[in-house]
């Protein structure tokens, strides 16, 4: 009993001391002006009162001056002065939105309405009453946003190995945020979201959730404003039948399926691949039966004119024509084996020349390779080097090893000496360069209209040159799989050639091959022998360019016995 009266006692003795001092307060102020302390909510395109009341209550027309205006005294939403409305003084975008309301004005409230409101005229707004000298604000807060419906959860069925539910809301202000929520209140991820927006700007919501776990049971679908940090759920619960039952043959047979198809193509592209290398084998043995019978008839007829001498000089002359034909066509087949040319070809001892050496190339003490150097030096012209020994006459090859060539940029070929080689310039055969490389969109040979892609099958790491100053060819090959590469073929050479190695980035080296692969010409394969190779292995390069070798076909012998006296 005596601790109510002693609680008693001490509210009593607050309330006088808080009405005390109100009262000392208001003593020394005329008045004070107060808002409502909770924020005004409008929607898009309503109105939204603005009230603002005197304390202690006296009547507003005493009032010199009311205004209501934004962050700054000159942003004035209102103004009311002398009992008149000052439009002069209103910002152009509340012009004709916004009233008085003066059916308070004799218990000391005033308010403003702005009609039309829009999303802009959320914020803070500060109402003025001044009397005299003597003024007092208040503050306020408008927020533009619009609760909208409760969402509505059903389920729309089976979809994508679980049970799809959609959930639908409408007549939100700003777009709210949709969340879908486990029984534990964890968030679910939401398959897909749509929003749609209406002429008075409310904006509707749906999304979709696939639930694959039937231990969930409840989900729900939740919708918040962010301005008025609210929000709106419904809750739906999912039961177990709805979800589908899964088959536990149905992956095996996606895998059986999938298996099989993948058979079936290795498969024909297999049987594919066999049945055209025998269509270009069998037609290589037509070709080579076809020249077979050609020259026997011609040596049937030769045989057959030895009485004539006008005709035997006649046939003889026709002999030499076909001859040199099929010696033409031995020779085209024969540029498609590097193993061959290598017999007929010198091999060329080629060592690096120092002093053509770029700056910024390492070049060993043996002077048989040279690796691009790690520098910051920015020398013009290209990074380049030659060999010391020239070409100016016969057949010679050399085979360079080229270290991390796949991933770097770099050239290799011959150029020609009487070339100015200073500053930049094109490597192409108008200027003296004959030259196959690499950049970082794959291999290339340069030729006067640019350059010509090429279609290895196999990165080369050993690269062979082929030189055949005569007859003006000069052909590249991978050595690493004996095929072809490119070929110039009738090259203008009018002065002494010289071995060319370009280094363009990367980390990369050329390292000049001192093997050499003598094989006696007696063991040199007939035509034959090199179809069946060819069916065995041998890979054929992107291009040929046909050439005549000084020496006599190894592929069409020809005694000397089998021409007319």
């Amino acid at each position: 009993m005596e601790n109510c009266c002693q609680h008693a006692l001490l509210r009593h003795f607050t309330c006088l001391f808080v009405l005390a001092q109100l009262l000392t307060w208001v003593s020394t102020k005329e008045f004070l002006v107060f808002g409502p302390s909770d924020p005004i909510v409008a929607a898009p395109g309503g109105e939204a009162i603005l009230p603002c009341s005197l304390f202690p209550v006296m009547s507003v027309e005493n009032m010199e001056e009311l205004r209501w205006f934004r962050s700054r005294f000159s942003e004035a939403v209102f103004v009311y002065r002398n009992q008149q409305e000052q439009k002069e003084e209103q910002m152009a975008e509340y012009s004709g939105r916004t009233w008085l309301v003066k059916d308070q004005f004799h218990q000391g409230k005033a308010a403003v309405r702005i009609g039309n409101v829009r999303e802009p005229d959320s914020g803070i707004y500060i109402c003025f009453f001044k009397r005299g000298l003597f003024y007092e604000e208040a503050i306020l807060e408008l927020k533009v946003a619009v609760m909208g419906s409760v969402p509505e959860v059903h389920i729309k069925g089976p979809e994508d190995g679980g049970v799809c539910v959609v959930c639908m809301t409408s007549g939100w202000y700003p777009k709210p945020q949709l969340q879908w929520k486990d029984s534990r209140g964890e968030r679910l991820p939401a398959s897909s979201e749509k929003h749609t927006e209406d002429a008075e700007g409310l904006f509707s919501m749906k999304t979709t959730l696939v639930v694959r776990d039937s231990s969930l049971g409840n989900v729900t679908c939740s919708t918040f404003n962010p301005i008025l940090g609210q929000e709106k759920a419904m809750a739906m619960f999912i039961p177990e039948p709805f979800f589908p039952q899964a088959s536990p043959w149905m992956p095996a047979f996606a895998v059986s399926v999938t298996m099989m198809g993948l058979l079936v193509l290795g498969s024909c592209y297999f049987l594919r691949r066999e049945h055209l290398a025998k269509l270009k084998l069998r037609q290589e043995w037509e070709n080579l039966r076809h020249g077979q019978e050609s020259f026997q008839q011609i040596k049937e007829a030769a045989l057959k004119t030895t009485s004539n001498p006008v005709a035997h000089l006649t046939a003889v002359c026709c002999f030499s024509d076909r001859r040199k034909a099929a010696y033409r066509a031995a020779w085209r087949k024969a540029q498609l084996y590097a193993d061959w040319r290598k017999e007929h070809f010198q091999a060329w001892s080629v060592t690096l020349d120092p002093d053509s050496a770029h700056a910024n190339l390492a070049i060993s003490q043996d002077r048989m390779s040279v690796t691009w150097r790690d520098t910051i030096m920015h020398l013009e012209g290209p990074i380049c080097v030659l060999g010391t020994e020239g070409i100016s006459s016969g057949r010679c090859y050399w085979e360079v090893k080229i270290k991390d060539g796949v991933f770097s940029k770099w050239t290799l070929g011959v150029w020609r000496e009487d070339v100015e080689k200073q500053g930049w310039y094109s490597e192409c055969p108008k200027r003296g360069f004959w030259t196959v490389g690499r950049t970082n969109s794959g291999y290339w040979a340069y030729v006067d209209s640019g350059r010509a892609s090429l279609s290895l099958r196999q990165a080369p790491q050993r690269v062979g040159v082929f030189v055949d100053y005569s007859e003006g060819d000069i052909s590249f090959y991978n050595m690493s799989d004996m095929s072809h590469i490119f070929s110039f073929h009738e090259a203008s050479f009018s002065g002494t050639l010289f071995p060319y190695f370009r280094l363009k980035s990367g980390d990369v080296s050329m390292i000049l091959s001192s093997e050499e692969f003598p094989v006696p010409i007696s063991t040199l394969p007939s035509l034959k022998e090199s179809l069946c190779s060819q069916r065995e292995g041998l890979t054929l390069g992107s291009r040929v360019v046909d050439s005549l070798p000084e020496e006599e076909s190894q592929f069409l012998p020809l005694s000397s016995d089998t021409l007319p006296p």
